[in-house]
């Protein structure tokens, strides 16, 4: 398909430069597969689904990935984005004309890296000096990777720190957050408890390709950047028996979905996968994992716009962005929610009807 056919106007005031307080706070637009569209609050999740759903929530943790330092007299920021093995990360790199393969970058705190190896998308592999695992430098090098469309508009601060983390947040290697989770707090999980909600988690590294442009005229011409993940087999389990008893998987964000789908054959069975996932979901995509999805509003021509343009309808999340818009949703990481279901299966159905 056309690139072009993703785009839209958005106003800049609705981009969201700080998350709702408290994060449940925050509006979500329900997008049922037929009928209007709603204008709810995350906190009314409960009662838009039943006692047989089950979310899935990914629970990977962001790390400091955003490095500034210097090549002799050039200033150079580097951005992790994907772990290569214990000293060694792939990074986008601003810059880049200055740096060659070869050259030392020096980064606060004593921290330094070698440019290893220049890749075709002009990132390179950086190589960390020292014993110390490279976690543990990115917290006292680093800064959290807040989107450009944020960070172009404001510092990184400490906020940030506790903002740009969800309350699920486990294992360290993400550097960008599963933003759909940002909304979750301990009373809102009581509630979905209370209801007899299900969830489960999995593990998906976010990359900073999520926040790269598309460039080509046809996504047909998009390359994908892989970002590793892993669903177990018990949780793979728990969910097969959960759709095969009439409950509906509801994947709490894009990451949790690309994970979902990547794990499951055309079988429509869920299983256990740990590696590299490259997906890029577009219209025409036939989903096999999920039946619903939670997600936040994305940037226009972006992979994210054109996967919920698959899962929902073009054209019907054409209309729900412009109604998001019209009526004042914020937009992107730290912005509202919304919640696309697919038309067979409402809130009010019995679970014996499917």
């Amino acid at each position: 398909m056309r690139v072009d056919l993703f785009d839209f106007h958005l106003p800049p005031e609705l981009i969201a430069l700080r998350p709702a307080r408290p994060r449940d706070a925050a509006r979500m637009l329900l997008v049922p597969g037929e009928g209007d569209f709603g204008d709810i609050g995350v906190r009314d999740l409960p009662s838009q689904l039943r006692s047989s759903d089950v979310l899935v929530f990914n629970d990977t943790r962001v790390i400091p990935a955003q490095l500034e330092g210097t090549r002799g007299d050039a200033r150079i920021g580097a951005t992790l984005h994907k772990r290569i093995d214990l000293r060694r990360w792939q990074a986008f790199i601003r810059n880049a004309k200055r740096l060659k393969e070869g050259d030392l970058i020096a980064f606060p705190a004593n921290v330094s890296a070698t440019a290893e190896q220049r890749h075709p998308d002009g990132s390179f592999t950086l190589a960390f000096a020292g014993d110390e695992p490279v976690e543990v430098l990115l917290e006292r090098a680093g800064t959290m990777p807040l989107p450009p469309y944020i960070a172009g508009k404001r510092p990184t601060d400490a906020q940030d720190h506790a903002d740009y983390q969800t309350m699920f947040a486990d294992k360290d290697g993400a550097v960008a957050a599963p933003t759909a989770a940002l909304h979750f707090t301990p009373d809102l999980l009581a509630a979905l408890d209370a209801a007899g909600i299900g969830r489960e988690t999995l593990t998906l590294h976010v990359g900073a390709g999520t926040f790269l442009p598309v460039k080509v005229d046809d996504t047909t011409d998009h390359q994908m950047h892989s970002e590793w993940g892993t669903i177990d087999e018990a949780t793979a389990a728990r969910l097969n028996a959960a759709r095969a008893a009439g409950g509906r998987v509801i994947a709490v964000g894009t990451t949790s979905l690309r994970l979902l789908e990547s794990a499951t054959g055309e079988d429509g069975i869920i299983r256990a996968f740990s590696g590299d996932t490259a997906i890029f979901i577009t219209p025409g995509y036939r989903f096999k994992a999920i039946d619903g999805l939670m997600t936040n509003f994305h940037l226009p021509k972006s992979t994210l716009f054109m996967l919920v343009s698959a899962f929902a309808g073009f054209e019907l999340m054409k209309q729900a962005y412009a109604h998001a818009i019209g009526d004042g949703y914020r937009f992107y990481s730290y912005g509202d929610g919304s919640l696309l279901m697919r038309s067979d299966v409402g809130p009010d159905e019995d679970d014996d009807e499917e």
